[in-house]
């Protein structure tokens, strides 16, 4: 019985910092009864999404995560053929510079 009576008073201890709070003393029923319900409504539908998306968001944000840190077997071929068309055009690039400038030297030399 002592349980309860503190946990009743505990309670109401708890919904007289609520009012005082958010100033709920000073509204009459009708409007607490509207405030309550929008503050209730907001906080189920926050609830219901945290539930329902944040499992999903952060196992996606683990997986880039991992990603970021390990890399993933499956790509390496193609980060390997990306690599090697790299070096194919940074290979041709320094051959066309080479023939652009020997290119102009002989035809400079053909001039004089």
């Amino acid at each position: 019985m002592l349980q309860t009576s503190t946990f009743i008073r505990w309670l109401q201890r708890k919904r007289y910092q609520y009012e005082v709070t958010y100033s709920l003393y000073m509204l009459t029923p009708t409007e607490k009864f509207i405030f309550n319900s929008f503050l209730f409504l907001f906080l189920s539908m926050v609830i219901i999404a945290i539930s329902l998306y944040l499992p999903g968001h952060i196992n996606t944000v683990a997986n880039r995560a991992w990603f970021y840190y390990a890399g993933d077997d499956s790509s390496k071929p193609q980060m390997q053929a990306v690599d090697g068309l790299m070096t194919a055009v940074a290979a041709n690039a320094s051959l066309d510079v080479a023939s652009l400038v020997g290119g102009a030297g002989a035809a400079a030399a053909q001039r004089s």
